[in-house]
């Protein structure tokens, strides 16, 4: 693993000339999570691939632990499950938020490739960091890979998404996805449309999960995304 900054990270680099794929993994994963995606996903040009390390250690079960990059509530998530009622979180900024994007700013300040030859996406909560990043970056980054997140800080994203007019997304979300309910991932499409921002919410039917399908549309986003 390669040290950039505080963060381990996986890299896979393909062309010292191309651009970079930044994936930050979901809560209780790892830097090899996401990494086999960079097989998966067929392109018709070269990337370079990043995945980051969540700084924090949580436990899974009690004889397992996975990373974060910041702690959530379990009491909350576990009630939304029970009951049915799914979180909204996008009046939120999540306690820790601050702090990971931090450690991410000076993890891709030490990558030193400048903003627009880099993508960055993840998913769950990684697709959380992942936006505010893209959000908040002093230029306007390559691309936007969404998948299984939600919408935070709605008022903020709102008016750093004006930032971002003309720039190309990719959004993806199960159905019926019983961690984070598809109407935050909904909340981020009309956020970035509004935007003047080009994509959509790509809809599958299924859980938290990256399936197949959308492994080959993230191929079609990157096939066809500018600079």
């Amino acid at each position: 693993m390669r040290q950039l900054g505080s963060l381990k990270c996986v890299d896979i680099i393909q062309n010292d000339d191309a651009p970079w794929i930044v994936l930050f993994h979901g809560y209780g994963a790892d830097a090899h999570d996401l990494a086999p995606l960079a097989e998966s996903i067929q392109t018709s040009l070269s990337y370079n691939w990043l995945f980051p390390e969540g700084f924090l250690e949580i436990p899974i079960d009690w004889s397992s632990m996975g990373r974060a990059w910041w702690p959530i509530d379990m009491e909350e998530l576990q009630k939304s499950q029970l009951t049915g009622v799914p979180r909204d979180l996008s009046q939120i900024e999540p306690k820790g938020l601050t702090l990971a994007y931090q450690k991410a700013s000076e993890m891709l300040s030490k990558l030193k490739v400048p903003w627009n030859k880099v993508i960055l996406g993840g998913f769950s909560q990684g697709a959380m960091l992942a936006t505010e990043l893209y959000l908040q970056a002093p230029e306007s980054p390559m691309g936007l890979i969404v998948l299984s997140g939600t919408c935070l800080k709605i008022n903020d994203w709102k008016e750093k998404a004006k930032n971002r007019a003309g720039k190309s997304f990719f959004l993806s979300h199960g159905e019926h996805d019983p961690i984070l309910s598809i109407k935050g991932a909904q909340k981020i499409e009309t956020i970035l449309t509004q935007s003047g921002m080009k994509g959509r919410l790509i809809r599958f039917q299924g859980g938290h999960e990256i399936p197949m399908k959308i492994i080959t549309e993230i191929g079609t986003y990157l096939n066809n995304i500018k600079p």
